[in-house]
C-alpha cells in the first residue's frame, strides 16, 4: 500500500501499522481519539493529552531530539512527524527505522486534511470523516456567532525575554483570522518574529499564550501597566494543536469575544 504525506512524500506500508510512535502531541491526541491508543508504542514527553498516556507508553524523548535507540528497540512500523514540530535531521535518522509520515500544517483545512489522511493510513477513515464534519459544523456556528463582531488589532506572543509574536504562514494566524483578529505581525518576514513594547503599542489587544512559554497572571500586569491596553492569557493549546482539540477549540474562542 502506497499513501502520500502533507510533503507529498509517499510512504509504502506492508499492512496497516499497529505499532506507531507519534513525535507530535497535537498529533498523538488526534490518534488516541481515532481509536488507535492501544497501537501507540513511543511518544514524547510533551504528549500530555490524554492525561495519563505517558504513564502507559514509553516516552521517547522531545519534539527536537528523540532517542534512537530506544525508538528502534520498539520496532515501529510508522512514525509520525511534523515538518515544524520535528526537524529535518531527527526525520533521516528516523527514516532508517520505519517509514516516516510527515504533517505540513498552516491552516485549518490542511489539518482537516491530515485527520483524513491518517484515517486512511490507519484504516479508521468512517471516524476521521465523522470527526471532520464535527468540526466543520462547530466552525460554521462560530462564523455565525461572530458575523457581527469588529476586527480587532492584535499580537499573540508566544515568548518573553526578548517578547516574540506569530507571524504570517502559521497555523495560530489561521485561527486569529478566523476571529476577526488582525495580527500586527502578519506583514513580517519572520514566522515567530520579536517585537518590541513599542511596537506592542500598535495592538488593541495583547494574547498571551500559555506556551510555549507558560505566560502567567504576574505577565499580565506587567503589560497591562507597560502598555495600558487590553492584555489577555488565552490557552495556546486551542491556537495551535491541529487535529481533534479543533472540536473543543471554538466553544473556547467565543469567550474570549
Amino acid at each position: 500500500m502506497v499513501y502520500k504525506d502533507q510533503l507529498n512524500r509517499e510512504i509504502t506500508l506492508s499492512k496497516t501499522p499497529t505499532r506507531i510512535i507519534s513525535l507530535v502531541p497535537s498529533q498523538t491526541e488526534l490518534l488516541v481519539d481515532l481509536g488507535l491508543r492501544k497501537q501507540l508504542v513511543g511518544i514524547t514527553k510533551f504528549c500530555v493529552h490524554p492525561k495519563n498516556l505517558r504513564e502507559e507508553i514509553t516516552v521517547v524523548g522531545g519534539t527536537k531530539k528523540a532517542n534512537y535507540n530506544k525508538i528502534k528497540r520498539l520496532s515501529p512500523d510508522l512514525i509520525i512527524c511534523n515538518k515544524e514540530e520535528n526537524t529535518l535531521e531527527m526525520v533521516e535518522e528516523l527514516q532508517k527505522i520505519a517509514p516516516v509520515w510527515i504533517s505540513d500544517i498552516e491552516t485549518i483545512e490542511e489539518s482537516l486534511e491530515m485527520i483524513h489522511l491518517l484515517g486512511e493510513v490507519f484504516n479508521v477513515a468512517e471516524k476521521a470523516e465523522k470527526m471532520i464534519a464535527e468540526v466543520h459544523v462547530e466552525m460554521m456556528e462560530f462564523h455565525n456567532f461572530i458575523s457581527d463582531f469588529p476586527v480587532k488589532k492584535v499580537a499573540y506572543l508566544i515568548w518573553k525575554n526578548p517578547y516574540m509574536g506569530v507571524g504570517n504562514k502559521t497555523f495560530i494566524q489561521d485561527l486569529l483570522i478566523l476571529n476577526k483578529f488582525e495580527n500586527i505581525l502578519q506583514n513580517e518576514t519572520s514566522r515567530y518574529p520579536e517585537i518590541s513594547l513599542e511596537n506592542l503599542k500598535e495592538a488593541e489587544l495583547i494574547l498571551l499564550s500559555s506556551e510555549p512559554y507558560p505566560f502567567k497572571e504576574k505577565d499580565l500586569v506587567e503589560l497591562k501597566k507597560a502598555l495600558q491596553k487590553e492584555v489577555l492569557l488565552v490557552d495556546g493549546e486551542y491556537f495551535s494543536w491541529y487535529g481533534s482539540r479543533l472540536k473543543d477549540a471554538f466553544t473556547y474562542f467565543k469567550t474570549l469575544h
